[in-house]
């Protein structure tokens, strides 16, 4: 690990990370909450001052070549202490407005992460710290790497390693040769997705500030609401299928749907097997939750249909936002919704969790293991888009899964001994691994939060949030001896 390197790339991520933390201040302007100021200006101060220190500390550190022979490894690493880093600076004006310091850093954990839980026990807070939950997710969905890559020239050639780094999944599709004009077209379709989301919502009602909180939250797949009972506190079933609408935007793959505009052929979206396979789950999931809630509930069809479309798509995209109290639904329902926690969006979406792609080609891996035991000289391969996986891909998929299950396994057991609750210690784990938010129980479900979990819980849950997010790769890379083999 090159210390220039690690020290340039970190202070140009802090310095942008200190600009955007400068945006709420324009809320609190807005709606006259001057007390709001010192918060956010205290965060982007500090991320501004410790970016310019990094950069001047390290010799050679600000050479804006620095990175232009970034390595894997090396990338990897910076977009662990990226994330680390971002986390802190979100969690500066949550700690300046009372709240204590793991519930700040809870709290931005979850935002950054698109994960949606929250400690928080009143919404009685200023517009401006309801805003910045909202934009935190909204800036986490896409992933501040991307961003990054798409506005700072020097990642221009450091782009590749950087883009890859932040979600290593088990595909690299790009739109475009150069990876910043892909992390550039990324962005300007999610902002764009954001804003006719936004619009939508302003038309169907809703007030313009709880439009644009929405909204970001939604496309982010992040599930923060300004509104206490998430998407069910407005009360209005236009708004609840422009959500709905939105929210299977969000758990698709980006890059397919900018292919979708920019050659204005809806054909690409058939092309991809991952989408019509996420198609498949969603619709044969909220069928079948749909089946549940008509007959035990006694629910009207369309609305068994739209309630189990919602809450499948929330939890499966990892938005864990809410249309109603599934708390209260049967034991039936709950058990499909805890499987949706494990179903996951497509590869390149804002969405957490294993994605679609990895539950592709476990089921085409296993099918193929199954066919070689009736012909066991059988020469098979996998195949995703008529192009053949390679087995180290397989591979590292194989490795990843084992992975998450086993980080769930472990958090779920130490959650369950500490609260002394089995609900609680499985549905959180999950719910936090996968970035989902809310879990199941009337503590944590819908329309509850993590205040009253314990230290040790909250510590846990942030541990997964963060690596639910970075995918676990990066996280394990930290652990490797020669990383940590320092070099000027």
């Amino acid at each position: 690990m090159r210390l220039n390197y690690l020290s340039n790339a970190l202070g140009l991520i802090l310095t942008d990370i200190g600009l955007v933390t400068f945006t709420p201040i324009l809320v609190a302007l807005y709606y006259g909450e001057y007390g709001s100021i010192l918060p956010f200006f205290t965060a982007g101060i500090f991320a501004l001052a410790l970016g310019d220190i990094l950069r001047k500390v390290v010799k050679n550190a600000s050479d804006v070549n620095a990175l232009n022979d970034i390595k894997r490894s090396e990338a990897l690493v910076i977009a662990s202490f990226a994330w680390g880093l971002f986390a802190l600076i979100a969690a500066i004006p949550f700690m300046c407005s009372g709240f204590s310091v793991i519930d700040s850093f809870f709290e931005a954990v979850s935002g950054i992460t698109t994960t949606g839980a929250t400690i928080l026990t009143s919404f009685d807070i200023s517009k401006s710290l309801l805003f910045w939950r909202s934009f935190t997710q909204w800036l986490g969905g896409m992933g501040i790497i991307v961003l990054f890559v798409a506005i700072l020239p020097q990642f221009a050639v450091a782009g590749r390693q950087m883009f890859f780094a932040e979600a290593p999944g088990p595909t690299e599709e790009k739109l475009t040769p150069r990876i910043k004009n892909t992390a550039s077209v990324l962005w300007i379709a999610y902002a764009s997705l954001t804003l006719i989301c936004a619009f939508c919502l302003w038309f169907a009602g809703m007030n313009p500030f709880d439009c644009i909180c929405n909204a970001m939250s939604t496309l982010s797949a992040g599930g923060f609401s300004p509104n206490p009972e998430s998407i069910g506190g407005y009360h209005s079933n236009a708004i609840t299928l422009i959500i709905l609408i939105f929210m299977f935007i969000a758990g698709a793959s980006f890059v397919v749907q900018a292919k979708v505009v920019t050659k204005l052929d809806l054909r690409y979206l058939w092309k991809s097997e991952e989408f019509k396979f996420y198609s498949k789950i969603i619709l044969i999931v909220s069928t079948i939750l749909a089946a549940f809630l008509f007959f035990e509930s006694d629910f009207s069809i369309k609305h068994s249909f739209v309630a189990a479309f919602y809450q499948v798509l929330s939890l499966s995209t990892s938005t864990g936002s809410s249309s109603e109290n599934y708390h209260l639904w049967t034991f039936d329902a709950k058990v499909v919704l805890f499987v949706a926690m494990f179903l996951s969006s497509c590869s390149g979406s804002a969405g957490g969790g294993l994605k679609m792609t990895r539950w592709l080609l476990i089921c085409k891996y296993i099918k193929n293991e199954v066919y070689k035991i009736l012909h066991p000289n059988a020469v098979l391969s996998v195949k995703i888009d008529n192009v053949v996986v390679a087995p180290d891909v397989l591979r590292q998929t194989l490795f990843f899964v084992f992975c998450f299950f086993g980080i769930f396994a472990i958090s779920a057991l130490i959650i369950t001994l500490t609260e002394e609750n089995v609900v609680i210690g499985v549905t959180s784990a999950i719910a936090s691994l996968g970035d989902i938010g809310p879990a199941l129980g009337s503590v944590i479900g819908p329309f509850g939060n993590y205040s009253s979990m314990h230290v040790i819980t909250k510590i846990i849950l942030v541990f997964n949030m963060l690596i639910g997010r970075l995918e676990i790769i990066p996280f394990l890379v930290l652990f490797q001896k020669d990383i940590w083999s320092l070099k000027k």
